[in-house]
């Protein structure tokens, strides 16, 4: 018996001494990060041509750029949704701000400098505030009318939106939730992520847990299609004006994480998913798959991205840490035609560049949003290649305390982008919204850039 009791004391002895390595490492981690992120902050008056900061109470998941609605001189304003996720104390909600945007070569480097991590944007002012039904995990902008939103919850349906009609609510405990414009439904299962607007007409594409990816046409609604409080797998949608889909669509074997349309077209589209499947959809053929690849990453695919310059390049983000450019007219190949190596953790969002049909962004779990540029690989990058020299890595932006789950460049200042974090596992918690444009000598032609630095040569010299 004694044995027994002085076994149990020493288990729980070096269970002891084992939480205390972990925290230890833990707390090693956090410094490491601190001091990196010190780093980064000196640096933004030399990289950065503006960036503001905008801390946010709760984290946010999403976040897009709206309509531009005023030009000035030194500034323009355009609209931003972005997403609070709670712990329920309050209600959930999306947020309709305004955005001072400074312009290019503006803002004195002494000003990008001056910014505290603990306290809002003067540039982010809150236009409105509508009570959602559950979290926002996803948002998008309808390109036709950027006042008309949809999103995703923990539900089965899209919740369309025009903020502008909404009335603006108060976000707290007990408030009444807003009601959406329009339900769309046809998910026999929750539909949390996979959400995209088509760029030519008012088509809504959504994938979910239920594997399927359904489509819909916003205009229906003012057909026979609209009906009222119908059954959506078992859960009634109340007081809700409802939508029925035109088609829905089988070929994933997991949860589909992403969807997008291509931009010419609402007939063509892609999907990823958990299965780690890239499938290529065009609808005018069948309602199967046009082009599966069954392994198009090494993990769960989150994202996808279609270029609006060249409609045969398509983006994906993955769990496996990397991105990759598929090429569809050779998708039936299976292999990507380049694989960026740079993140450390899950990509989480990915976007082509709206100004340069090389340029893309991503995010990941890792607290990173790079730039990247593949005309600046020095040619395709081979697959199992170094990883350490990141071809094609453009920029680094480290702002953010927590994981980057969400960006998006603006289309009215296309080097200006808005980025959101979550973070909850970081001192202070929360989470944190940024603005920022970084300096044009990163991107322009070498020559040019040499050029006008050697107009500003004395200057340089005699300013030390």
């Amino acid at each position: 018996m004694h044995a027994f009791i002085h076994l149990k004391r020493e288990r729980e002895r070096e269970r002891e001494m084992e939480k205390k390595q972990v925290e230890k490492r833990g707390g090693g981690k956090e410094k490491e990060k601190e001091k990196s992120y010190k780093q980064w902050k000196s640096l933004v008056p030399v990289i950065y041509d503006w960036l503001t900061h905008h801390s946010l109470l709760w984290p946010s998941l999403s976040c897009r750029w709206g309509p531009q609605f005023k030009k000035g001189s030194f500034m323009n304003s355009q609209r931003l949704y972005i997403s609070e996720q709670t712990d329920g104390s309050v209600p959930n909600t999306l947020v309709v701000a305004n955005c001072d945007i400074i312009k290019h070569r503006v803002a004195p480097a002494e000003h990008i400098a001056l910014f505290n991590e603990k306290s809002n944007s003067p540039f982010v002012k809150i236009f409105k505030t509508i009570i959602h039904p559950g979290e926002v995990n996803r948002i998008r902008e309808l390109p036709q009318n950027g006042n008309i939103v949809a999103t995703h919850t923990d539900s089965p349906y899209v919740l369309i939106w025009n903020v502008l009609s909404q009335p603006n609510r108060q976000a707290v405990y007990g408030a009444h939730k807003s009601h959406p414009d329009l339900a769309l439904i046809g998910h026999k299962e929750n539909a949390e992520f996979a959400l995209a607007m088509g760029q030519t007409e008012p088509f809504v594409l959504s994938g979910g847990k239920d594997k399927l990816v359904v489509l819909w046409n916003i205009q229906d609604h003012i057909s026979t299609l609209a009906l009222e409080t119908p059954s959506t797998g078992g859960r009634t949608v109340k007081n809700f004006t409802t939508l029925n889909p035109r088609d829905t669509y089988l070929g994933h074997q997991d949860t589909v994480e992403d969807v997008q349309f291509c931009p010419s077209s609402v007939q063509e589209f892609c999907s990823v998913g958990d299965d780690s499947c890239l499938i290529f959809w065009d609808v005018r053929t069948c309602s199967n798959p046009t082009i599966k690849v069954d392994k198009a990453h090494d993990g769960d695919i989150h994202c996808v991205d279609w270029n609006s310059h060249d409609l045969n390049l398509i983006l994906t983000g993955s769990a496996d840490n990397t991105v990759m450019i598929y090429d569809r007219r050779k998708l039936t190949y299976g292999l990507p035609v380049h694989v960026f190596e740079g993140h450390n953790a899950d990509v989480l969002c990915v976007q082509w560049s709206p100004d340069k049909a090389s340029v893309f962004g991503s995010s990941s779990e890792d607290g990173t949003l790079n730039l990247w540029d593949y005309e600046k690989m020095g040619g395709m990058q081979e697959l199992g290649g170094s990883s350490d020299s990141s071809p094609g890595l453009l920029f680094n932006h480290c702002g953010h305390r927590g994981k980057v789950v969400d960006f998006h460049w603006s289309s009215f200042d296309p080097w200006t982008i808005v980025s959101v974090s979550d973070d909850g596992d970081s001192i202070g918690g929360g989470g944190t919204l940024q603005i920022w444009r970084i300096i044009d000598m990163i991107y322009r032609p070498r020559e040019e850039v040499l050029a006008e630095l050697e107009n500003y040569k004395s200057d340089i010299i005699n300013s030390n």
